[in-house]
């Protein structure tokens, strides 16, 4: 009885609604309806593939993933080793509370923050580029600067959140083994090395292996609201596409069609990932 409402939950909200997933196979047809609109097969995946934006998508989407992951995934992991090293007190709490706040605010705060931080001509980054003899630069115009703004904003409003997990993971490690590390003359890094990372070490490669499995999916909410025109050639990417041909241009065939090719790569990606962890680690998720 606990678990009927999950169950349901997930049935409703995420299993019913692959029945939609025919119309990527189909010329769907509102007035038709999903079974009635006439099949098409995988035209809509080889008109994609043969897109002259496939590349540029596809090249857009794993760089700005893998630049994520590259950073992003050992920031929280560094941050909880270093609060771990820090003594319970004002510090620590003060430290912990400033860092979680920006995973709180709006996505839509954060990149207006961006926007005024970054503007050519009031902007503080600009202003101080100014005071040292350079000159300004309309970072947010430039698609150059795109995916560092987009990375270096999703780390900082992210790393905070993310170490809870492995914070409550060093938790759950034995205060005696640190007490026998330290009899032994081991030192805070022999600490962390020897004992620290690898008792958390399950947890961060299981959280690893789920990071790789959305390798292809990042979110269109924050690219949608910081690119332009003048950024598409780096900041474009899948989610955004299927956004503008999907939702603004009443395209739905072809952006599902799109969504679950960009689903059955992370999968691929999620089992690749869990196979090799498993052999490697002896740790998988399944």
């Amino acid at each position: 009885m606990l678990m009927l409402p999950c169950v349901v939950y997930f049935i409703v909200f995420c299993y019913t609604p692959m029945y939609g997933v025919l119309i990527a196979f189909k010329s769907f047809k509102i007035n038709l309806g999903i079974l009635g609109s006439p099949w098409v097969g995988l035209q809509w995946f080889n008109e994609f593939i043969n897109s002259m934006f496939f590349f540029r998508l596809i090249r857009n989407t794993l760089m700005i993933s893998f630049y994520s992951l590259l950073f992003g995934f050992p920031a929280p992991i560094l941050f909880a080793l270093t609060l771990n090293e820090l003594k319970d007190g004002l510090l620590k709490r003060g430290v912990q509370t400033i860092c979680y706040f920006p995973h709180f605010i709006s996505t839509v705060i954060v990149v207006g923050i961006l926007f005024m931080f970054l503007s050519p001509t009031d902007g503080i980054i600009n202003i101080t580029l100014q005071r040292f003899g350079f000159s300004t630069h309309n970072f947010m115009q430039d698609a150059k600067w795109f995916r560092t703004i987009y990375i270096g904003s999703g780390i900082w409003q992210g790393f905070g959140w993310g170490s809870i997990i492995y914070m409550g993971a060093i938790s759950g490690i034995d205060p005696q083994l640190y007490d026998a590390a330290t009899i032994d003359g081991a030192g805070r890094l022999q600490k962390i090395k020897y004992l620290t990372f690898p008792s958390i070490k399950p947890v961060i490669v299981t959280l690893l292996i789920l990071n790789i499995g959305s390798l292809f999916s990042v979110g269109s909410d924050k690219i949608i609201l910081m690119y332009s025109p003048a950024t598409f050639e780096t900041a474009d990417v899948i989610s955004t596409y299927i956004y503008r041909r999907g939702i603004l241009g009443g395209d739905y065939s072809y952006s599902a069609a799109i969504g679950l090719f960009n689903s059955m790569i992370n999968f691929t990606l999620l089992a690749t990932a869990n196979f090799i962890s498993k052999k490697v680690f002896e740790t998988s998720l399944w």
